[in-house]
């Protein structure tokens, strides 16, 4: 079980260990091969896997017009370090005091104090302190064992959070999920539609959600899950505005499930982004949308057909 601590005071009992330092944003294919050796280290040392993250991202506070939107949530997060199998965890509240910290002061008052760190694992361009004045060498001129861990990449592109941003939010799903080393995932509530898919074209779920980050404006094929039971669903989901209706209402987020559910609708649910389909497109009719949407089922049971799920 992975403690989790969101104040230093929480963490006073950390340690000692291998530290991996990072905002850790989508815990992508790149984190998790550093955080593969930060476990390893720690079993070589004899001492506990740790994790020092930070909320809200150091951005927000030193140059907020540079602040990005986030993949996921620290709770999110702080899950999906946990399955990593990391044994602490530290999301520190990044504000003006860490800001201003001098390097030798992170290390002494956060590193040494906090984790009785033996040995950081960060990635080779790794920077800390105040002005980001510290980095690799700055961490073994004070006596700290470091590994540095080269860019990571998969197709051609070295994995980063800020690439997997720009790949979901273009559409991109299948490869931002080769980035992620799983699927992007969203999740909220089911909130009530306007009776428009059930009417006159296909009935859908109808998701609310919190996610900073959403994909671009058309059709995919998804897994929807009930995380209050674990039930899942192959689906297709639509993003977008239904511009086949006049005054459907604003943006939205509508799942069709390719089985129906049995017993009570979800109250909440969450979204796998397997591959992307097609552009929203208006239609000239409501009957000519719904012959496209069995269209894109056919399409999508096909695709898990070849997946064999």
């Amino acid at each position: 079980m992975t403690r989790i601590a969101w104040s230093i005071d929480e963490a006073r009992e950390f340690g000692p260990s291998a530290v991996a330092i990072g905002v850790f944003d989508g815990v992508h294919a790149g984190h998790q091969e550093l955080l593969r050796r930060t476990i390893a280290t720690a079993r070589e040392l004899g001492v506990k896997s740790a994790v020092l993250t930070f909320h809200p991202h150091p951005a927000c506070v030193v140059a907020p017009q540079r602040a990005p939107k986030l993949l996921y949530s620290p709770q999110e997060r702080c899950q999906l370090l946990s399955e990593q199998g990391i044994d602490e965890v530290l999301v520190l509240p990044f504000n003006q005091a860490v800001a201003s910290m001098p390097p030798e002061e992170f290390a002494s008052g956060l590193l040494r104090s906090v984790f009785d760190a033996r040995a950081i694992l960060v990635g080779e361009n790794f920077r800390f302190g105040c002005a980001r004045a510290g980095d690799i060498t700055t961490l073994a001129e004070l006596g700290f064992t470091t590994r540095p861990l080269q860019a990571v990449e998969r197709r051609g592109l070295i994995v980063s959070s800020s690439e997997i941003r720009k790949r979901v939010e273009s559409g991109e799903v299948s490869l931002a999920g080769r980035l992620l080393g799983r699927f992007y995932t969203i999740g909220g509530e089911i909130v009530s539609g306007h009776g428009i898919g059930s009417k006159q074209t296909v009935p859908t779920l109808n998701l609310r959600t919190t996610a900073e980050i959403v994909p671009a404006r058309g059709v995919y094929i998804t897994r929807t899950t009930d995380p209050d039971t674990g039930r899942q669903w192959q689906s297709i989901t639509n993003i977008g505005v239904r511009p086949t209706f006049e005054n459907a209402g604003g943006a939205s987020i509508e799942t069709f499930l390719l089985s129906p559910f049995s017993g009570d609708t979800p109250k909440q649910i969450r979204l796998e982004f397997l591959h992307r389909v097609r552009d929203e497109r208006k239609f000239e009719s409501p009957e000519a949308l719904k012959s496209q949407i069995l269209k894109d089922v056919r399409t999508a049971q096909t695709y898990f057909r070849r997946l064999n799920w």
